[in-house]
């Protein structure tokens, strides 16, 4: 399909209120923050991604082609050798005799989990615990929350009913958890209440953000204050991803001098005692 629900439903507000050319500029505008938005969280997470993959390759080279040179060394050295040696010479000899398999493993990862994500049990599951990772998830619900801000803003002002912008949101917040929060919150308007209270009740939405729609409502500038959370939560995900990204980078590199400081420590401790015996 190539539009979207939330295309539909704007196009649709536009058309029925006569006002048609104002909502494709505020639909401009939602677009140009979203992918904003987007680029922020692909920033944050392209980075860890992108040093993993470099520390991980670095690590298999080692293992795969310089271990087995040392290990035939060690073979003529004769005495037994230490304990971390051998276990790194047996996982360099496991890794080149299933080295196809561990080629093949990320990528059967992958479409294992894409797999899994597709189903309803499996999607639910995975935003769940995304919501709680330690950093991440903070930065996550930052995203959920300016997301749905924005886009619910965005269609009451363009004149959507209530209901209708709630479900659109829903269905386009990219997040399970916040789906069933928000069509818990859609039964509840349903029977007569109005929405801060049945978001706050789903516990998914910060106090804040609870107190500020509740303000809104009562006003009756709702999609202001929808806006001013959203532009909030925007500079919070600009703070969120920057803390990330310095916090990560010396975590990686840390890692990175540990698994190959091991390595070496390991290939270098048969040598100290040869040179030891030699000396003697």
């Amino acid at each position: 399909m190539a539009f979207t629900e939330l295309y539909v439903s704007m196009i649709r507000a536009g058309e029925v209120g006569g006002i048609l050319d104002a909502i494709l500029e505020r639909l401009s505008s939602y677009l140009e923050a979203s992918e904003e938005l987007k680029g922020k969280v692909k920033g944050a997470m392209m980075y860890p991604m992108v040093i993993s993959i470099i520390a991980g390759t670095i690590t298999l080279f080692l293992l795969i082609f310089v271990i087995p040179t040392f290990q035939n060394i060690f073979a003529q050295f004769g005495a037994e050798l230490p304990l971390p040696t051998r276990v790194l010479i047996g996982l360099s000899t496991f890794l080149r005799k299933m080295f196809l398999v561990v080629i093949a493993f990320p990528f059967v990862a992958f479409w294992g989990a894409k797999k899994y994500y597709s189903s309803e049990k499996g999607r639910l599951m995975v935003d769940t615990y995304s919501l709680k990772l330690p950093a991440f998830g903070l930065m996550l619900t930052k995203v959920a929350v300016a997301k749905f801000s924005r886009t619910l803003g965005t269609l009451i002002k363009s004149g959507v009913p209530i209901l209708q912008a709630l479900d659109t949101v829903g269905k386009t917040s990219g997040n399970k958890v916040i789906e069933n929060a928000i069509s818990t919150a859609i039964t509840s308007i349903k029977e007569g209440e109005r929405m801060a209270e049945p978001l706050k009740k789903t516990g998914v939405f910060p106090p804040m953000v609870v107190q500020m729609i509740a303000i809104g409502e009562e006003t009756g500038n709702l999609d202001t204050m929808l806006n001013k959370i959203a532009d909030f939560y925007d500079q919070e995900v600009d703070v969120a991803v920057k803390s990330l990204t310095s916090m990560i980078e010396p975590i990686v590199m840390v890692g990175m001098g540990i698994v190959v400081g091991a390595i070496v420590l390991a290939m270098f401790m048969p040598m100290f005692e040869m040179s030891q015996m030699a000396s003697k």
